[in-house]
């Protein structure tokens, strides 16, 4: 099998170079009549030179990318740019990562085959354009972001992706409070959008940066940071979380908090005042939710998501097994055209109670898998999944980089231990087989 997969690398490295060349000879052509077309395919050439010296690199730079959510498209093939980023770091991760993939990675890209079979049904039982790229959407998301979290990881770039990551939720934290300052100098406290790199809802800042924070504070011994980089940057991500009043972000955090104080299982012990920081998290998040409630204003927040749960109920019951169809909020069939701001809504009116179930055993599967590895490798991705499903009980689920990112954890943590493990099986070889000095002892 091995020699089969290294004579279709090298067949796929050379149709490579022959692509290239002809990319650089049409490029030349066109320069004269097409510059800008030219210029294009000409990066393409480029980055498909650099795909066949590294096929890692551009998986690995891609990492900043995935955090740019510019919409592109119209109506049901509305998509991120972070989800055409992903696609593009896709096809040289899955078709020349490194082989053949662990057992635990394996084990939760057959998870997910369960979750997309299930789902499948409601594609057939509801035909219809959006149904169908929405079901390849969330494959991507899901399996696209394991596989490229994989094929860095195993390559040996766990430490830089996440340096990568982290640099691009750092800038988006100085920008969230860049905005803060100017929106607080004007006396208005109330949540902040933040207007830089580019405009975000607030509710989208504070839980990304919330998904960075955990990867900060957990700090997994492979990364090689120093607590005090670690602890300055926590400040920064937990302050640019603050900021937007992102009360589901808040909430996933608090979750993790106390989790990591008496999960089982764990690289190193972390200080119980940690939970004096998750307690005052959610008391602003309780205060903040009564407050609208007792607003009166019924198109708060709060208030909406009630009509918003009301309505999804309603919908979910036209077909309780299985569902009305993936973003079926962008046909006319219905007069409710909101996303289910619940992962358990927005499953059971897209997919029904077969595809909640499947979400579940692919969800609980794979935190299960993460749980039987060394914790060194498995806390990080399973606090993050934890994290994420905390905030999507008051905010949208399949979205965008809020889908993929913890899932490219998870790949990235079971790459990085296939990585290490495979290194340390290297050299208990090389120390098992290397010549001995005259005059040594072992």
């Amino acid at each position: 099998m091995t020699t089969v997969w290294r004579v279709g690398q090298w067949t796929l490295r050379a149709s490579g170079v022959v692509v290239a060349v002809g990319l650089i000879a049409v490029a030349g052509l066109l320069v004269p009549s097409q510059p800008l077309v030219s210029a294009g395919i000409a990066l393409g050439a480029l980055a498909l030179g650099l795909t066949l010296l590294d096929p890692i690199a551009l998986p690995t730079l891609a990492i900043p990318a995935l955090l740019v959510v510019s919409r592109v498209g119209a109506g049901g093939t509305n998509l991120a740019m972070s989800d055409f980023v992903l696609a593009a770091a896709f096809i040289p991760a899955v078709l020349l990562c490194q082989r053949p993939v662990s057992r635990e990675f394996a084990s939760v890209i057959g998870l997910n085959a369960v979750y997309q079979f299930a789902t499948l049904l409601t594609v057939v039982a509801n035909p219809y354009l959006a149904n169908v790229v929405e079901w390849f959407h969330a494959w991507m998301l899901v399996s696209g972001a394991l596989f490229v979290g994989w094929a860095i990881g195993r390559g040996g770039r766990g430490p830089l992706a996440m340096k990568l990551l982290i640099a691009g939720t750092i800038v988006m934290a100085v920008g969230t409070l860049a905005t803060a300052l100017v929106q607080y100098a004007k006396g208005d406290f109330g949540p902040v959008y933040p207007a830089w790199p580019y405009p975000m809802h607030k509710n989208f800042a504070g839980t990304v940066l919330g998904l960075a924070a955990v990867v900060v504070y957990l700090r997994p011994s492979w990364l090689g940071w120093s607590a005090r980089l670690a602890n300055w940057l926590l400040v920064i991500l937990l302050a640019g979380v603050a900021v937007t009043l992102s009360r589901q972000a808040l909430l996933g955090l608090v979750v993790v908090f106390f989790l990591v104080v008496i999960w089982p299982r764990v690289d190193r012990r972390r200080s119980r005042a940690i939970l004096v920081v998750g307690a005052a998290l959610l008391g602003v998040v309780g205060v903040m939710v009564q407050d609208q409630l007792q607003s009166g204003n019924r198109f708060n927040s709060t208030l909406q998501r009630v009509d918003w749960f009301q309505s999804s109920a309603t919908v979910w019951l036209t077909d309780p097994w299985l569902g009305v169809g993936l973003r079926w909020w962008y046909t006319d069939r219905f007069e409710a055209r909101f996303q289910p701001p619940n992962i358990e809504l927005e499953l059971l009116t897209s997919v029904g109670v077969v595809g909640l179930v499947a979400f579940f055993v692919m969800f609980g599967g794979t935190l299960r898998v993460l749980r039987r590895i060394d914790p060194a490798y498995g806390l990080l991705p399973s606090m993050v999944l934890i994290c994420r499903l905390a905030q999507a009980q008051f905010d949208l689920f399949w979205a965008a980089v809020l889908g993929s990112l913890p899932w490219l954890i998870v790949g990235l943590a079971l790459g990085a231990l296939a990585h290490d493990q495979a290194e340390r099986a290297e050299n208990q070889v090389r120390d098992l087989v290397a010549p001995k000095k005259p005059g040594v002892t072992r």
